[in-house]
């Protein structure tokens, strides 16, 4: 869709992304163990909601509505009705309106274009933000509260890492259909670390992986799924981080620019969007995201867009082998031509088309319902000039997002525009 009126991204905040492997970290070999607790949900949402009022000179008083994107706070953190949670972040927020939205991995995005409909319904500055934590139980328990963004009675048993085995299962398909090899997939890897290791926030900002070893399975790179067809397809360095994390954007109208008194040249503008929901369980080919490219085609066409005009992308990287998948639905390579962007260097910092400049789902982190208001974030901080170490040469002119929840089940993709 084409924005009925202008809404403009005036700035937000984000929290590092951590979980194991980062230093800041606190698990069993940490030195702060048993002394020391990890932040939790609401600290996540709290610190991402004032950083943004913060950060952007907003006043609380000043947010006419808010949203918040979270998947699995009942199950990692017991804790439901995050929109009455985000209003403890700040007083000048009691009684605003605040909801949760939740879209699996794509929730984040979702809260996005609530708070876009928030706009066009009458509301001048609204308030997105999105966390989660995920790291309070074992990967294991972890991945079956996951496998609610599936089809819990169809797909629970594919594996007991049913995501994992479901991305798999497309990464089978793909390099059967493609002729398309793991070293071919894991230059996305090598990448995405890469941008990872220049960018302070990320989760695995001090972890790398180079292509001989993501290319196999090894020790420290252990093929380890249970099902026994698929797990040939898919290794720890295919996988994205099991992460937690807050991210919180302002959105405004032109009415609500001047309410804030803040001027167009210093946010972005939201060009068209698109979002697209394919019914669980019914994957029609396993080579392809449709759902994703029904959402992107919508962006593309209101915004009157193309692949050509867009300068930096950030998406949705689960796993290595949805990067490939990524960048064909969005046009930017022909199917089965998605790992040769990475390949040749046309995704990096210095590419042609950056995808996921600060490393994206793999080297970044997935906090799952941070995800899609950090993507947003990012085509900002790019656009402003604001990503230090990751920040391209060139200033970015037209950036796009691609949210995916599920096994492209949901999709959210945004393009900008930048204003300065």
């Amino acid at each position: 869709m084409k924005p009925k009126k202008r809404i403009f991204v005036v700035g937000g905040h984000l929290t590092p992304f951590i979980g194991k492997m980062h230093p800041d970290f606190i698990w069993k070999k940490h030195p702060d163990f048993g002394k020391k607790e990890n932040p939790g949900l609401e600290d996540y949402l709290t610190r991402s909601i004032r950083g943004a009022l913060e950060s952007t000179g907003v006043d609380a008083a000043d947010i006419d509505r808010g949203f918040v994107g979270n998947f699995a706070g009942q199950l990692f953190s017991q804790q439901g009705h995050l929109g009455a949670m985000a209003v403890r972040a700040d007083e000048g927020l009691e009684g605003t309106p605040f909801m949760r939205v939740e879209g699996a991995c794509a929730s984040g995005g979702l809260a996005v274009l609530a708070g876009v409909d928030a706009l066009h319904g009458g509301s001048d500055v609204i308030l997105a933000a999105g966390a989660e934590v995920q790291t309070t139980v074992s990967a294991r328990e972890g991945a079956g509260y996951l496998a609610r963004a599936a089809h819990w009675q169809e797909e629970r048993d594919i594996d007991e890492f049913t995501f994992p085995a479901m991305f798999a299962r497309r990464a089978k398909h793909y390099k059967e259909n493609f002729g398309v090899s793991d070293e071919d997939i894991a230059h996305v890897t090598v990448k995405a670390f890469e941008n990872g290791n220049k960018n302070p926030n990320a989760h695995m900002r001090e972890v790398s992986w180079d292509l001989e070893s993501a290319s196999k399975p090894g020790k420290k790179n252990p093929a380890f799924l249970a099902n026994e067809e698929l797990k040939p397809h898919l290794k720890v360095s295919d996988c994205s981080q099991v992460s937690d994390g807050g991210a919180a954007i302002v959105l405004a109208t032109e009415e609500g620019l001047d309410r804030l008194g803040v001027s167009p040249a210093d946010c972005i503008e939201l060009v068209s969007y698109g979002q697209a929901t394919g019914a669980l369980g019914r994957v029609d080919d396993y080579t392809e995201l449709g759902t994703t490219k029904k959402a992107a085609a919508k962006a593309y066409d209101d915004g009157g867009l193309s692949p050509d005009d867009v300068d930096v992308v950030e998406v949705h990287d689960c796993f290595a082998v949805t990067e490939c998948l990524m960048v064909e639905a969005l046009g930017f390579a022909e199917a089965g031509k998605g790992a040769e962007l990475a390949r040749d260097g046309e995704t990096g910092l210095k590419g042609s088309i950056p995808v996921n400049t600060g490393g994206g789902l793999l080297a970044f982190g997935h906090p799952v319902g941070a995800t899609g208001v950090k993507q947003v974030l990012e085509i900002y901080r790019q656009m402003k000039g604001l990503c230090g170490d990751y920040q391209l040469d060139e200033t970015p002119e037209v950036g796009l997002t691609a949210n995916m929840g599920g096994d492209d089940r949901t999709s959210v993709c945004m393009a900008f525009k930048n204003l300065g």
